[in-house]
């Protein structure tokens, strides 16, 4: 078995999901550096709805094998949010992980409310879901305040 060095065995793999968005955010800034970026959040902001658009579209369009354009349009749009984040100053990687951290949340609340009233997730309907769904997030926010 082969010995990794103390600073080897520091370092914990990114997944590759984070290393995408880390790179896209090195990406852009190394274009900024050199002037090709917007000067303001509106840019990037008019970008995502362009970007929104066209995946629309795409599926709209959706005929045979689109499952590439879909990559390519998703891909595209996710870059594009990267940037309006980066505009705004705020790290897409710490926005990501607190979105993932606040639905887990409350994906749990909505489980805890179905098992209390005999639902079960499963058979429930989606309505009934996005009820429990909307449930949870208001006991969240009032919490919050």
């Amino acid at each position: 078995m082969r010995k990794l060095s103390p600073k080897k065995r520091a370092r914990s793999p990114r997944p590759r999901s984070v290393a995408a968005l880390a790179n896209a955010l090195r990406l852009q800034a190394a274009a900024a550096r050199v002037g090709f970026d917007w000067p303001d959040a509106r840019g990037p902001i008019e970008k995502v709805r362009e970007e929104l658009r066209e995946l629309e579209d795409e599926m709209l369009e959706a005929g045979g094998e689109t499952r590439g354009a879909f990559i390519d349009e998703v891909g595209d749009l996710l870059f594009a949010v990267v940037n309006l984040a980066r505009k705004l100053a705020i790290d897409p990687r710490t926005a990501l992980a607190q979105a993932n951290a606040k639905f887990a949340r409350r994906f749990e609340r909505v489980k805890r409310l179905a098992a209390a009233r005999g639902i079960d997730l499963g058979r429930a309907s989606l309505p009934a879901l996005d009820k429990l769904w909307e449930e949870a997030k208001s006991e969240e926010l009032g919490r919050s305040r």
